[in-house]
Parts: structure tokens; C-alpha cells; sequence
């Protein structure tokens, strides 16, 4: 058995202890008759990914679920692996090459992908790393990536089934374009954001049609937030309930600056309250106006290149970028006096996500899967339960986008990506949809080309927990470990990810993914900003791990999540969680050294026993015994609904305040006192062995939280097995009557309330905690008159009095008097309080704080101080004002007191 030595510092030893959990193999998940499987999948990082503040949670609460549920016996196997992430790592790549003035376009498709494999292989085990360092115990011997060769396996299998079955389909239809990533995305891939814009009226001269041109003095007023896209313009739309535009319709107007002429049509579509009530017609760059066209059969015209430039069909704009294009035509319509009015108008500028540049919406030829077949039965899986999600909250959130769902455009004009599986045929122009790569078409010819796209990233990772397992294939792994138990993830990929994964699973398996969706909160600044480079308030989680060390990382992440909650991290939580990871140390280290004095008290004979006979064991013994078995059952409750915040709460109570505050120093009592026997054992021995007992099995309780600590401590106390965390997960049955044990918890309680009531005297009065002071109890029964004889020693040491007496004291005066339960205490001060002192003291305290109080008051009070200041500061002097009531209620007590003094 080792010693702990001096401080608690995690850097000394976190990293030798996950190699020995890797040396050993401890992480893998094995197939197992007599054992329940219990898997989790990991939400796949990006491999251009890095540990940010979101990873550090949604991973945390992972590793809790699976150490928990590896200790509760379960075969436990959390597969961890990486997303090829298409748009962002060709992005990544992308830059580095620019930096040397190349191209993708330059190097061409194979040698640019050579590139992006060669980065990934230099830079994509970083997140891997940087999840070791978080002590994640994922099985790392079934490690993933979504672009490894069984998995394309996976993917080109789905893209063909689902083609056969009806379900894929090419076409030309209107997609979000991004002229920077130069790919279609799709809706849930754009960013909107409220944005200052402007309402730009034009005025489209109405046709004199027996003059065969141009009205001089007869108009119809569009409004539009653009302008660039007019010359792509093919009819103006008017509700046909619009009393001020009916004798337009079905008349012809001139195109500004294009010179074509464009009907007037009646739409339902057209708001008559937006603008002028008339609207231009673009349908090859808004996805409304495409809708419209396919009504009224208009023609489209594209203006604009993919890149956003203005291409030949803008005339002479041609080659201008679209917002230069917008400033050109703004101008020569201000010239020719076209555009009457310019409003200020509030726009929803939709963004691609990965590189923020405003999205173009554009008609392409792309992929689709046809989604109301397949999120049918996804939608009755959550309704009938067989997926819960928790918060139950999120589930409305889902039934929203499901049972509104649109079709999936699965194609990006990427190089970087699963090829999509489908080839030519460049002398009879056949279209081959096969897994494989195909030698031949049917008309005999081998010259064909692969089609040049590449499939969305969510059309692979939606198949991640069962392709992870080897799907297609029927492996042992698929057999015993799908369906997954639970995903643990944020709400912002419900739609990107979560749904989609029910629907594969559902359609592909037959089975649901997994039953639990454990939606984690979003990681918020101690005043619940969202963390951003541009607030400056981003807490690196890495930082953490260097200065305090990874279990203080992570128990005050699991500390501050509660299910539905954003969590609120800041300095003064991750302290909190570090004094505490202290304090199990200290606490540990003072059971050590009092395990190494009571010589061959751990023998293997002892250690396979349970707690000594009940009558050997006082009611300290028997109550902190009572006090574990139901933090072991209120820890576990906490758990399995994913209460974690709780299940932290209940575990810094229990050691803080019953192990640490309570037992510790009681046990101290009788190991101190040498010489006295209870029963056939030593009297010191018995705490000795209740102090490690409870520690042990409260170290397994807090593995899961705060793994390397831990650990370490574990390692250090007499114990059996390998490793904790190959340990299981302590009982809450004590071998002890519930009578007994009831007795016990009620006579503690009342020794407690004693103990209390002194020191709450002692410590409002300033009493110096090293003087020892007289005390009188007088107990209202005899039952009550044995407990105090029992444990006066007990009363002595923690209250610190000396003498402590039974019965009223004769003189009552300098005595304060208490009144706890059947008992009535009195507590003598005169020898250590000078009461005159006090209360002058004490009523300059009391005037300095009322002074602090009418200052709170009447700023809080102040209606142009509310309104002006930000809801933290308002919310700061509040807390100051509380505060300071509370401080002078408690002076006035400590007056009483004096002036009782000087009474008696």
C-alpha cells in the first residue's frame, strides 16, 4: 500500500493512470453470455475538431454513463470515432494550400485528396489525444471514422437500396448555394441571422400595348431586398384579391435595364401587405419564386455565376460580384428615376454555417432522398416511447421538423467525401447505380465516369450506430450491442442527426437506434452569455486540465448540468470543484495514515468480510453506515435519469458534511483514546475500519465523476481487484437492522442539534475557536440523560467545551441558554466575553450596515437604474441587499445575547 504524498497534484500522476487502464485493456467491451450489453456510440467529432468547452461536456457525461454502467456489472462498450466532416476539412485544406498560391482546381481531384488524407493522418488523432486527456474510457480497439473502407461499404450500400427502393431521385430543383464552398447545403445547414437591410422600391413601366411600347406616365411599383436579381426577373406577381392591382393583371411590363417585357400575373402567394403589395418574379434565385414559375409555367433565367458573380445574362453588369452588381443598378435606376423609394427593413440573411458567406439560392441538378416515408414510423417510435427523449422538452422540438419535413438534397459539389455511386456511360449516356465499381454498361462499353459529386456528411454519420458495429454485415458486435442504450448529445443536431439516425435505423434494422436521447445543455458564461472569441469569455477546457487537472474539469461540468438547463460555467465553480477534489485527497490521505498504524487490521480474511458485528459498532459507526446506503441509493436514482447535477451534489454532501465534517472527527475521538476495548476488538480499530469501509466504497461511487483521483486514492487503501474501475458499483444493503439503524440516525440527530447550538453561540459571538468554554445540558428523559453520558467525549471534541456538565447550573448568570429538542443547554461566556465590548461593537456594526442598506435600497428603488443597467449588475445589488438584511438579523441575535449576558 503507498502513502499519497504532500498536495494534491493531478499532472503527477493522470496520465500514468490512463496508460495503466490502457495496458490492461480495461476500456474493451467484451461479448458476453452472462452478462446485459450497454453501449453508447460517440457523437463523432469533426476531425478538423479540438477539444472546445461543448466536447468537454457531451463527453464527460458519457464516460459518467459508461463507468457507471461497467461497474453496475453491465458489458460495457463505448465506441468513439471521427466525422471526415466534408465542407470543413476541404475548407481547412483548402487554406493551407492558399497560403502556397494553390489551388485545389490547380492540383486536381486525386492529388488534392492525397492532401487531405496527408493532413488527416498528421492532424486527425488530435481529438482522440485531447478525449484521452479527458479520461474518456471509450474502446479504442474499435475506433471509427466515417470515411475508413467498411464504412464506405456502409454508405454505398444505403445510397443503393435506397435508389432501388424509390426513395433517392436526381433533379433540377432550388438549393441553398454557397458561392465560397462552391456546394449545394441544405436547409438545416443555414445559419439565419436578423440583420439591418433595406426595401428598395422600383418602378417597372406598364406596356401601352396599342403603341406597341413603354407607358410615360403609367407604372406598377415593386418592392424587393434585391435588386442584383431583377434582370433574372420573368413576371410581376399581385394577389388577386388586391383591388388596387386586379386591372393589371394579365397586362405586360418593361424590365428596367434588361429592356424584355414580363407579364403581370395574380398569385395567392403575394402578401399585400408587404411593400407596395407588388413583387418581382425571380425564379431562378428565390425559392418562393421558383414555386410561383412552376404555377404560371415562367421561364427561368440565371444571372449569376456560382461564384455569386453576375454572368452573361446580367448584360452589362456581366462579371461584377452580386453586392457590386446591387450598387451599380441602385445607382442607374436612381437615374432614370426608377426607384422612387428606399426603406429601412429588417432581413433574415441566411448563412452557410461552416463559412459564414450569405447563401445564393440557386436551381441545380442535385440528389434527393424523399423523406415522408421514411420519417413516418421515426415519428411514431418517439410518440408510441420507444425513443425518450430527455429533457422530455425536446421531443415537441423534433414532432415539429418531422412532421414538416422537406426532401434531402444529399449531393455537395465537394471533392472531399464518399463519391456518390452512381457512373455514365460516355457512349449510350446510361446511368449505373451500383456498390461497386463497375467494369461495363450493359451496352458493352467501359468508358465511364463517376459522378463528380460527393454525398452530405449527415447522409453518413446518420448511419453511425450500426455501422460503426459493421453493418452491413452481420457481425457479433451488431448482434449483441445494437440497438445502443443511450445518445448523449446537444439539441442543435436533433434535425441534422438524431432524427435521421431513427429514420436509417428504423428502416435499415428495423429497430430503433437506441431508446434514450440524452439531450446535454448548451455550455453558457457565468451570466449566461454564449461563449464567443468575440465576447472574450471562451473557457478553454485544456487550460483547465493543465492548472487544476481533469477530475476537477469534469465534476464541475457534471456538477452544473441539469436536464433542460444551459449550464453556467465560471471561475468561482471550477474552485469549487477543486477545493473539493482537495478535500477527498486530505480526507484520504488522513485514513491512510491511520490505516498504516492499526497493524494487520487488513488482512485478505478482512477484506473479503463486510462491516464488524453490530455490537462492536457505536451509533457514530451505525449512522454513517445509514448515511452511506442511502447516498449509494439516492446516487443511483440521480444517475439513471440522468439527474447528474444532483448526483454530484449528493456525492460532495455525503463526504463533505457526514464523512469529513461529522464521522471523521468523531472517529477521531476514539482512535486518539488508547487503551479502551469494545467488545473483543480494539476500540480504535473499529472506526479505523468503518473510516476505510465507507472510503472505499465511496471512491467506487465517485469513479465515474472523477476517475484519476479516484484511482489513485484507491490504489493507496487496502482493496481488491485490478482496478477501480473494474470494481463493482457498491450496494446499499447493510447488514445491520433497519431498527437499529433508524435509532441510530434519531439519537445522532440529536447530538448534532447539541453540537450545533453550541457553535452557532461560539461563532456569532466571536468566541476564539481554540477556547474551550463550560457547558450545562439538561436532558428532558433518561433515555436522553444516556445519550449525552454515552457521548460527552463526543460533545467535548466537536462543540470544544470543557467542562461539559449535566443539569442547570446554579447561577445562571454569563450562561446562554439553548433549547434543542428534549434538551436545554447553557453555554457559560462570561469568562471569555467582555458583553459591554460587544455591544458597542456590535451596534456600530449595526449602523454601518443599515447605512449600506438604505444605499441598496434606493438605487434598486431608482426606475431609471433598473432600466439602464444590465440585468447581472441589478442582479448584484440585489444580492448585496440580501445580504446585508441578513447580516444585521443576525447582529441583532448576537445583541440579544450580549444584553442577556448582562441581565443574568
Amino acid at each position: 500500500m503507498e502513502k499519497l504524498q504532500g498536495k494534491y497534484l493531478p499532472g503527477e500522476f493522470e496520465k500514468n493512470i490512463y496508460d495503466f487502464w490502457l495496458d490492461n485493456n480495461l476500456f474493451n467491451g467484451q461479448i458476453s453470455g452472462e452478462k446485459k450489453p450497454y453501449s453508447i456510440v460517440i457523437p463523432p467529432p469533426n476531425v478538423t475538431g479540438y477539444l472546445h468547452i461543448g466536447h468537454a461536456l457531451n463527453n464527460t457525461l458519457q464516460d459518467i454513463l459508461i463507468r457507471y454502467a461497467r461497474m453496475k456489472g453491465y458489458s460495457a462498450c463505448w465506441i468513439p470515432g471521427t466525422d471526415h466532416a466534408g465542407i470543413a476539412t476541404q475548407n481547412v485544406v483548402e487554406k493551407e494550400l492558399d497560403k502556397d498560391g494553390i489551388t485545389r482546381f490547380e492540383l486536381g481531384r486525386e492529388k488534392f485528396i492525397e492532401k487531405v488524407w496527408e493532413w488527416r493522418n498528421k492532424y486527425g488523432s488530435r481529438i482522440i489525444s485531447q478525449l484521452k486527456s479527458l479520461g474518456c474510457s471509450c474502446d479504442w480497439e474499435r475506433l471509427r471514422f466515417t470515411l475508413d473502407d467498411g464504412y464506405v461499404d456502409a454508405v454505398n450500400h444505403e445510397f443503393v437500396k435506397l435508389y432501388n427502393d424509390g426513395l433517392i431521385y436526381r433533379g433540377k430543383y432550388m438549393v441553398n448555394w454557397c458561392p465560397r464552398c462552391l456546394t449545394a447545403i441544405s436547409d438545416i445547414e443555414v445559419e439565419h441571422r436578423e440583420k439591418k437591410g433595406s426595401l428598395y422600391d422600383i418602378k417597372y413601366p406598364l406596356m401601352d400595348d396599342a403603341a406597341q411600347k413603354p407607358s410615360a406616365d403609367e407604372f406598377i411599383t415593386v418592392s424587393t431586398t434585391r435588386p442584383e436579381t431583377m434582370l433574372g426577373d420573368t413576371a410581376i406577381a399581385v394577389n388577386p384579391e388586391d383591388k388596387r392591382y386586379k386591372k393589371y393583371i394579365g397586362r405586360r411590363v418593361l424590365l428596367p435595364l434588361a429592356n424584355r417585357v414580363i407579364p403581370v400575373i395574380a398569385d395567392s402567394y403575394v402578401d399585400m401587405k408587404f411593400g407596395t403589395g407588388a413583387l418581382k418574379i425571380t425564379p431562378s434565385h428565390d425559392p418562393n419564386d421558383f414555386e410561383v414559375a412552376a404555377r404560371h409555367n415562367l421561364e427561368k433565367i440565371d444571372v449569376m455565376t456560382e461564384k455569386g458573380i453576375m454572368n452573361e445574362n446580367a448584360g452589362g453588369y456581366s462579371g461584377l460580384d452580386r453586392y457590386k452588381a446591387r450598387t451599380e443598378i441602385i445607382k442607374d435606376l436612381k437615374k432614370m428615376g426608377l426607384m422612387p423609394a428606399i426603406r429601412e427593413h429588417t432581413i433574415s440573411l441566411g448563412t452557410c454555417s461552416r463559412c459564414d458567406i450569405a447563401i445564393e439560392p440557386r436551381i441545380s441538378n442535385q440528389w434527393f432522398v424523399s423523406m415522408k416515408k421514411l420519417a413516418a414510423p421515426a415519428i411514431e417510435a418517439v410518440k408510441d416511447g420507444k425513443v425518450k427523449f430527455v429533457p422530455k422538452k425536446w421531443e415537441k422540438l423534433y414532432f415539429n421538423w418531422m412532421e414538416n419535413i422537406r426532401d434531402w438534397c444529399i449531393s455537395r459539389q465537394l471533392w472531399w467525401g464518399h463519391r456518390i455511386p452512381v457512373w455514365y456511360c460516355n457512349d449510350c449516356s446510361r446511368m449505373i447505380v451500383a456498390e461497386n465499381t463497375p467494369l461495363k454498361c450493359g451496352c458493352g462499353s467501359s468508358n465511364l465516369r463517376q459522378d463528380s459529386d460527393v454525398l452530405d456528411t449527415w447522409f453518413s454519420s446518420c448511419l453511425w450506430p450500426f455501422a460503426v458495429m459493421g453493418w452491413p454485415e452481420k457481425t457479433e458486435d451488431l448482434k449483441y450491442y445494437f440497438p445502443t442504450s443511450v445518445l448523449v448529445t446537444a439539441h442543435d443536431i436533433i434535425f441534422f442527426w438524431v432524427a435521421r439516425m431513427i429514420m436509417m435505423s428504423l428502416y435499415f434494422m428495423n429497430e430503433v437506434p437506441f431508446s434514450e436521447v440524452f439531450i446535454n445543455p448548451l455550455v453558457n458564461d457565468i451570466y449566461g452569455h454564449k461563449m464567443s472569441k468575440s465576447r472574450g469569455n471562451v473557457i478553454d477546457p485544456l487550460s483547465i486540465i493543465d492548472k487544476s487537472g481533469t477530475d476537477v474539469l469534469r465534476f464541475t461540468l457534471a456538477s452544473l448540468t441539469t436536464p433542460g438547463k444551459n449550464l453556467l460555467l465560471g471561475n468561482e465553480k471550477i474552485e469549487g470543484s477543486r477545493n473539493f477534489a482537495n478535500k477527498v485527497w486530505n480526507a484520504s490521505k488522513f485514513v491512510i495514515s491511520a490505516i498504516q498504524v492499526a497493524e494487520g487490521l487488513f488482512s485478505d480474511d478482512i477484506l473479503k468480510q463486510d462491516i464488524p458485528a453490530e455490537p462492536d459498532l457505536n451509533i457514530w459507526d451505525k449512522w454513517i453506515l445509514a448515511r452511506l446506503s442511502k447516498t449509494i441509493k439516492l446516487l443511483q436514482r440521480y444517475i439513471e435519469k440522468y439527474n447528474i447535477s444532483f448526483a454530484c451534489r449528493t456525492l460532495v454532501n455525503f463526504f463533505w458534511n457526514d464523512y469529513c465534517d461529522w464521522y471523521i472527527e468523531a472517529a477521531k475521538v476514539r482512535i486518539y483514546d488508547k487503551g479502551k476495548t469494545s467488545g473483543t476488538v480494539n476500540a480504535k480499530n473499529i472506526p479505523i475500519y468503518i473510516l476505510w469501509y465507507v472510503l472505499e466504497k465511496y471512491l467506487r461511487m465517485l469513479h465515474s465523476f472523477m476517475p484519476f483521483i479516484t484511482e489513485k486514492i484507491w490504489q493507496a487503501i487496502p482493496h481488491q481487484g485490478q482496478s477501480i474501475m473494474s470494481s463493482e458499483f457498491p450496494s446499499p444493503d447493510i447488514k445491520i437492522s433497519s431498527t437499529s439503524l433508524n435509532i441510530a440516525e434519531n439519537n445522532i440527530k440529536s447530538l448534532f442539534d447539541i453540537i450545533v447550538k453550541i457553535r452557532k453561540i461560539r461563532s456569532e459571538l466571536k468566541v476564539n475557536p481554540s477556547v474551550k468554554v463550560e457547558a450545562c445540558v439538561v436532558a428532558g428523559s433518561k433515555e436522553a440523560e444516556g445519550l449525552i453520558s454515552e457521548n460527552g467525549a463526543y460533545i467535548k471534541e466537536l462543540a470544544k467545551i470543557e467542562p461539559l456538565k449535566t443539569g442547570a447550573p446554579a447561577d445562571k448568570k454569563g450562561y446562554i441558554k439553548a433549547v434543542s429538542g428534549d434538551f436545554s443547554i447553557y453555554v457559560n461566556l462570561a469568562s471569555v466575553i467582555d458583553a459591554d465590548i460587544e455591544i458597542k461593537r456590535i451596534n456600530a456594526e449595526i449602523l454601518k450596515i443599515n447605512s449600506e442598506i438604505e444605499k441598496f435600497t434606493r438605487k434598486i428603488s431608482n426606475p431609471q437604474f433598473i432600466e439602464k443597467a444590465p440585468a447581472e449588475i441589478i442582479e448584484k445589488e440585489k444580492e448585496k441587499l440580501a445580504r446585508s438584511l441578513s447580516a444585521v438579523k443576525v447582529l441583532q441575535e448576537q445583541l440579544e445575547f450580549m444584553e442577556n449576558i448582562n441581565k443574568s
